[in-house]
This record gives C-alpha cells, structure tokens and sequence, in this order.
C-alpha cells in the first residue's frame, strides 16, 4: 500500500499465471506491487483457488473458476476505503492474462490493464500436450504436469472461452508485454490481442512492448526491470 495522505489512490490487481501464485517467479509480482507503491498506486496480489496458500485443490481449477475469483478479488478491492473505484487496473501474466482479457469482456470496471505473456487461444494448451493425453486424464481424472494435478475439467472448459473476442469490447486502455524469445506462450499470440484492440472504436489506447530476447516471466534483471518501468508507467499514466 502506497505511503500517502490522500484519501483515495488507484489500485491495481494482480492475476497470476498457471501454477503460479501471488509471488510468481523470481519475486516478480512482489517486485512490482512495490514499484506500484512507490508511485502511489495500490495493489492486491491473491491466489487463485487450489493455488498458492488458498484453499481448495489445484485439480478442480478451470479458467472459468479463475475468472470467477478475479471477478471477486476486484469488486473485495473496490471496497476498500482508500482505492479509488473509478481508477481500477488489472495485470495479468501467461494463463493469468487471459484470465484478465476474459475479465476485461465482463466488466467495466477497469480503467486500463497489462497483459503480460498472455494467452490468447485457449484451445492452444490443450494441443501443446502429448498424444492420448485426454483420454488419460479422463480415466485418471487428472493429468500430472510436473507435481500438479491438472484436472479434466480444466482441458474440458478451455473451449468455452474467447479472451481476444472479449477483450475487443473491452473499453479499457490495454498494454501488451511480451518476451520475443518466450518459449511457453509464443509472440504470435500477443499480437493476436494486439490486432484485436487496435480494431476498437471506441478510443481505448493500446501500447506495446516486446522485449528482446526475454524468456516468459523476463528471467534475467533487465528484462524485468524494463518490464515493471514500462507497466508502473503506464498504470501512472491511464489510471
């Protein structure tokens, strides 16, 4: 929480990314919440259900049970008596910043937004795993991705979802941040947002920022400290 005598600041929250949680690699949600603070923004970093130090299994989590907590998280932090309401961001990175885009197309609530390393077909995951693996997962009921049960339900449910077609109505001004060597989410999905909300009408601005050679999380100190600059600025900027 930002240092400060007003009465209202703007506040921005967190969504973090698929078996991540609200401290994310190398510290790099904590890292910006401070740079937030030092600029006078707040923010609320949370874990998803079944993620981090929340209740509830990794197993029964869905996109659509992720959006439903992000939806929670903000309207609990639009309650809070020093954030301004009318001055709300959301930041979300890889599987958490489709979950924003999807948030985005539900609510008006947020004044601007920054994807980071977003996903943006969710049909996608389900192709980047090996032969046979639904089949598998059906009859096991979970599908075991380096130590986490990734549930049925979860491959079942990506279909229900269109982040770049929900965040196309979105009024919100939206920055996308992207690693040119991201070896998880490839870039082509982030210009997938990118063309989607330049074909707004509505006057919503739309910044990008691809980083040389940067990996998905921007694993190495300049990249994530150009990475949170650029994001503090543009919060400091449209909220």
């Amino acid at each position: 929480m930002p240092r400060t005598r007003r009465k209202t600041v703007p506040a921005v929250l967190l969504c973090h990314g698929f078996t991540g949680q609200r401290i994310e690699a190398h510290c790099l949600f904590v890292k910006t919440s401070r740079a937030l603070a030092e600029a006078g923004i707040a923010s609320l970093r949370f874990d998803f259900r079944g993620s981090g130090e929340s209740d509830g299994a990794f197993e029964t989590m869905t996109v659509s049970g992720e959006v439903s907590d992000a939806l929670a998280a903000a309207a609990w932090l639009a309650r809070r008596r020093i954030v301004d309401r009318e001055r709300m961001g959301i930041l979300g990175l890889s599987l958490g910043g489709m979950v924003t885009a999807l948030v985005l197309g539900r609510t008006a609530r947020f004044r601007s937004a920054a994807l980071w390393s977003a996903v943006a077909r969710p049909t996608w995951l389900r192709e980047r795993m090996p032969p046979g693996f639904l089949r598998s997962c059906r009859r096991r009921g979970y599908l075991d991705l380096g130590g986490s049960y990734v549930g049925a339900p979860f491959f079942g449910d990506l279909p229900n979802h269109d982040p770049v077609g929900g965040i196309a109505s979105s009024p919100a001004d939206v920055l996308v941040v992207h690693g040119r060597e991201d070896g998880s989410v490839p870039l082509e999905q982030a210009r997938e947002y990118v063309g989607a909300l330049k074909r707004r009408k509505n006057g919503a601005r739309t910044q990008t920022a691809f980083i040389k050679g940067a990996d998905h999380t921007f694993g190495r100190r300049d990249w994530e400290r150009s990475v949170i600059r650029r994001t503090v600025a543009w919060f400091e900027g449209t909220l």
